[in-house]
């Protein structure tokens, strides 16, 4: 029986994105094919992912929006990436932390 680990449900998706490698090199393009709050896999051909890179995901209106990501598997042109930045997590406490606030005097 497979058990399911995940802490977050995933979302399948398909939408391009961006990857960012260390040494100042060009973002390149990449394919995400589901998203949770907790990571992300990804379909990419022609670059050599590094264990630790960042992610251009351009889901905001502001523009794309970076996360920090951590390689925890790779199966040929997929990877599975755990986000290791907070900005998902933060961003939910902050949301929480608006609606109880009272609204002025």
């Amino acid at each position: 029986m497979i058990v399911d680990r995940r802490n977050s449900s995933r979302r399948t998706l398909n939408r391009h994105a961006k990857i960012q490698v260390a040494g100042g090199s060009l973002p390149r393009d990449c394919l995400i094919t589901n998203i949770s709050d907790g990571g992300v896999r990804l379909h990419v051909e022609g670059v050599d992912v590094p264990d630790r890179f960042v992610l251009f995901l351009a889901d905001s209106p502001a523009g794309p929006r970076p996360r920090d990501c951590n390689v925890v598997w790779r199966l040929g042109y997929e990877l599975g990436a755990e986000f290791i930045d907070t900005f998902g997590r933060l961003a939910r406490i902050d949301d929480a932390a608006r609606a109880t606030e009272p609204t002025g005097a």
